[in-house]
């Protein structure tokens, strides 16, 4: 089953800065045949949902290797079976209403 995921990990018990935990999930996921698109607060993810999931587990694993003590970890998928849609179709369908 395709799905298009937003994931936000917030790693807790580190300080103020995230940035290095967050590049080591982008590494992680750009490693993979998924479609991914980092924004301010997350990552879009677009692919298999067991694929996705997979590499959600893997950032999540990553981090805590990384001695990070607790993550706060958000996770929204978005499923249709109606049509196929990508990340691009849900920017655009919003852009064209504009």
């Amino acid at each position: 089953m395709k799905v298009i995921a937003e994931l936000m990990i917030v790693p807790i018990g580190i300080g103020t800065s995230f940035s290095k935990y967050i590049a080591e999930c982008e590494r992680i996921l750009k490693k993979t045949n998924l479609k991914v698109q980092l924004h301010a607060e997350g990552t879009n993810i677009e692919g298999d949902l067991d694929e996705v999931l997979q590499a959600v587990r893997e950032c999540i694993e990553a981090m805590h290797q990384m001695n990070v003590p607790r993550l706060l970890t958000n996770l929204h998928l978005s499923t249709r079976t109606d049509k196929g849609e990508t990340i691009e179709d849900k920017i655009k369908s919003v852009e064209e209403q504009m």
